[in-house]
């Protein structure tokens, strides 16, 4: 069943909150839909899906994570580190919406005050009934900072590679497992 965070929207620093759990995506910001073939059958599921919701595909894929909780939850809030050394850039979000179901397991967080951004990145894994097993990262976002304004294109190219990355990493976390 898919969760909701039902709070106050003035932690968000974007209006369209859970706005990844349905489509179309809000109009007027960058779009990103990416889908990553992790593998088949329940084993590969159930690695990938704990990776996704423990956070422990984006710390292997490199990234600097901190969290509130173990497994996300609506209401969990996530810092992450973009960046490499001193132009490394503190990315605050809250978890919106979590789904915890027999096919489909993920979540999504919001950009808050701070964030570079504005806008919403959900986490998906899903198992078709053929057993195939896909990772999907839907996002939509535009910039909150003078810098992100600044960097045009670049943003939304680099979102584009993490989503790669971050597929490949969680492949490699679920054959391992």
């Amino acid at each position: 069943m898919t969760r909701l965070l039902n709070a106050d929207r003035a932690t968000f620093n974007y209006p369209e909150q859970g706005a990844t759990a349905r489509l179309p995506l809000p109009a007027g910001y960058n779009h990103l839909r990416h889908r990553t073939r992790i593998g088949s059958g329940r084993a590969a599921f159930e690695a990938a899906a704990a990776a996704v919701t423990t956070l422990q595909a984006h710390r292997a894929s490199g990234m600097r994570v901190r969290c509130s909780h173990g497994a996300v939850r609506p209401g969990t809030r996530v810092v992450v580190g973009i960046g490499f050394g001193p132009l490394r850039i503190d990315a605050p979000c809250r978890v919106v919406w979590t789904a915890y179901e027999p096919t489909r397991t993920g979540f999504a967080y919001g950009t808050v005050s701070g964030h570079p951004e504005r806008g919403e990145e959900s986490f998906l894994v899903h198992r078709d009934p053929d057993g195939t097993v896909w990772f999907e990262v839907t996002a939509f976002s535009r910039p909150a900072r003078w810098y992100t304004r600044l960097a045009g294109p670049v943003v939304p190219f680099l979102q584009r590679c993490y989503a790669a990355h971050l597929g490949r990493t969680l492949r490699r976390l679920a054959a391992a497992a």
